[in-house]
């Protein structure tokens, strides 16, 4: 049941969450348990993630379009690049953001839901990221030498943006599988669930944070590059500066968000339910 108290609070009486499945399946619903939301602040606060991280998408895919002259494939290695940085700003930056935000963002959904939702949406973070891969190293590999017309390849794996690249990728990547194996698979006990939840939830925050301090080396080493005259704050540089701290303030804006304890989604009552009737969750 809730109720709102006169300050804009919620106030939810009984159910379950992740972090209490084991006291809830050794000990049931607590249905005279009060458990107090403050949620002031939260729209505001996620409205705000959502214009900085739509903004980043957009800036991103305006400064690859109209100063990066657009995309391509194989046929063309240096605009099959620009899908790159396009690719990860939605997938590993913008989704990913969404996926880790969405317990709070849609808290009156059931557990079960919500757990699906996150782990689709982490599924299409990945095919983001396996193509955002593709084009980079196709445009390392293929690379043409403008004045020869000979194949140049441009050497893999060498700059501090590209580990730091590499190291978002794979946390990513191994906190994604582990949270099938132990919230979605149905042969995980609530022992096991309560024991790696705050891990999983501390490792999938520094992957998001991985990620946007390889996106804005990523775009230095590129400024830095492409730019004979980076020193002198052409149109393009402003754009990758401007960018950059796009990136820094959604950042900052969905770690907010996720580690502001107010925000914290409680136990619903349909949760307890849950627990009960479904060995999943």
């Amino acid at each position: 049941m809730k109720r709102v108290m006169p300050s804009g609070q919620e106030v939810y009486y009984g159910g379950g969450d992740v972090a209490d499945e084991s006291n809830s399946g050794r000990q049931g619903a607590r249905p005279n348990r009060q458990m107090e939301e403050n949620l002031k602040g939260f729209n505001v606060a996620f409205a705000i993630s959502q214009v900085l991280g739509v903004t980043c998408v957009v800036l991103v895919a305006t400064w690859t379009s109209s100063y990066r002259n657009g995309f391509g494939w194989r046929s063309n290695p240096d605009l099959e690049f620009n899908w790159h940085p396009l690719l990860m700003t939605v997938g590993l930056i913008y989704l990913y953001a969404n996926s880790i935000m969405i317990y709070r963002a849609l808290r009156t959904m059931r557990k079960q839901k919500l757990k699906i939702f996150h782990a689709i949406i982490h599924s299409v973070v990945i095919l983001c990221v396996l193509f955002a891969q593709i084009a980079v190293f196709d445009s390392h590999n293929f690379h043409v030498n403008p004045q020869t017309q000979k194949l140049d390849p441009i050497p893999n794996l060498y700059s501090l943006h590209s580990w730091i690249g590499l190291v978002a990728i794979i946390t990513f990547i191994l906190q994604w599988i582990g949270g099938l194996l132990v919230f979605l698979w149905p042969g995980a006990s609530m022992t096991i669930r309560s024991a790696v939840m705050p891990w999983h939830v501390f490792i999938g925050l520094c992957a998001f944070v991985l990620a946007l301090a390889a996106a804005v080396s990523g775009l230095n080493e590129k400024a830095i590059f492409s730019l004979n005259n980076y020193a002198a704050l052409p149109g393009e540089g402003v754009l990758i500066n401007l960018i950059g701290l796009m990136f820094v303030f959604f950042g900052i804006t969905v770690v907010y968000i996720v580690t502001e304890s107010n925000y914290k989604r409680h136990p619903r009552p349909e949760d307890g339910a849950l627990l009960k009737t479904s060995p999943s969750d």
